[in-house]
């Protein structure tokens, strides 16, 4: 390869670069903490490389690249500090817009996953990246992760391959709309618990940091664990897509910590319905949540979206979040209710596939346009 010696090193901090997603900015080199997590630049030039520096214990980052609005490209990270390319050979004087974002979830059980951006390398100029029209905020489990966007129907493994950003809902919404996206979401992570009855692995619990529900030194230091700036980007509207796993939790054993013998668990009765008790902590906790959003976010829309893993708790949390807007009087929250995945739309590891995404997407993005979103 003939070396193009023009290229010249550009920290974060000297060009004109947007930065998407949950991260302390303060940082460099910066942490992309979230799926959807990214740097976006427009840029001349011919040539454009990011230099990356990454980790992990068991499970490696994933990431993939749009060029002028396209995925163009998608792959696994090793560990190291090295540069990517993101293209070459293109004509010098045209507007590039680019956009490197992180395909894996956060990941909460893998402290030494990280993924930092030191700077680009370019032979162009850096040109501003204009805000779209709207920002809006996702917030969910596996399904807002990805899981089972990629690979085949049979796939099973749990791994970060079939996860992903490039092939969500949430960025057909966005799309849709000309928004821009943050999102917050881990796989197997519910409302109340977790899939398998545990009480601390909970969204609401960990929304009003950076990125909360990582752990460790190294994440520590990267600032995951700082409270979350609401006032340096408030979205126009707020999308949370959860209940999938608090419904697993009430079909599995009682968790228990190995430490104390404390334990919880979500119960059926003898005739399989949901006791009334552990129904009514659940709906409390959805209004409580809506609660934490309203309060950090005074002006957004709320919209809690259901349904593309199954209806089991539809009617709980519909009839939650209206006793939410009944005490609240918030006029500005709703419940959706979303398609759920079939044998056509289901994707990798039993997860709703790119087709139910798409299904799940139009619905929601035509929601949004009823309360008054256009495409500008």
């Amino acid at each position: 390869m003939i070396e193009n010696k023009n290229l010249k090193y550009f920290s974060l901090k000297e060009i004109n670069c947007k930065i998407h997603g949950r991260t302390d900015e303060s940082q460099s080199p910066l942490p992309l903490f979230w799926n959807g997590s990214a740097v976006e630049v427009n840029v001349t030039g011919t040539e454009l490389w990011i230099e990356v520096e990454v980790d992990f214990d068991i499970h490696e980052p994933w990431v993939g690249c749009s060029l002028n609005g396209a995925l163009v490209s998608r792959q696994m990270l090793m560990a190291g500090r090295y540069k990517i390319c993101l293209f070459r050979n293109m004509s010098v004087d045209s507007v590039k817009n680019v956009r490197f974002f992180r395909e894996l979830q956060a990941m909460s059980e893998d402290n030494g996953n990280h993924l930092l951006v030191h700077g680009f390398y370019s032979d162009g100029s850096f040109l501003p990246v204009p805000d779209r029209t709207y920002k809006l905020e996702f917030v969910g489990d596996s399904i807002t992760s990805g899981e089972g966007t990629y690979g085949a129907k049979q796939e099973q493994d749990w791994i970060p391959m079939f996860m992903s950003f490039s092939r969500n809902y949430a960025v057909m919404v966005s799309e849709a709309l000309d928004a821009d996206c943050r999102l917050i979401s881990q796989g197997g992570w519910g409302i109340l618990c977790s899939w398998d009855n545990k009480p601390y692995e909970n969204i609401p619990s960990c929304y009003e940091k950076i990125c909360g529900l990582l752990k460790g030194e190294t994440n520590e230091k990267l600032g995951a664990l700082k409270p979350y700036d609401f006032s340096s980007w408030q979205p126009d509207a707020v999308i949370v897509n959860l209940g999938t796993n608090d419904a697993g939790a009430f079909n599995q054993p009682a968790w228990r910590n190995p430490i104390t013998g404390e334990t919880f668990k979500q119960h059926l009765l003898e005739d399989g319905s949901y006791d009334p008790a552990d129904l009514k902590r659940l709906e409390q906790a959805v209004i409580d949540f809506l609660a934490l959003i309203r309060r950090n976010n005074p002006n957004a829309f709320i919209v809690w979206a259901y349904g593309m893993a199954g209806y089991d708790l539809t009617l709980p949390i519909a009839e939650a979040v209206n006793e939410y807007r009944r005490q609240s009087k918030d006029r500005k929250t709703f419940f959706l209710q979303l398609p759920d995945t079939t044998d056509e739309t289901v994707g990798s590891r039993s997860h709703p596939g790119p087709k139910s995404h798409e299904q799940s997407a139009k619905i929601l993005a035509a929601f949004l346009k009823s309360l008054g979103f256009v495409k500008k």
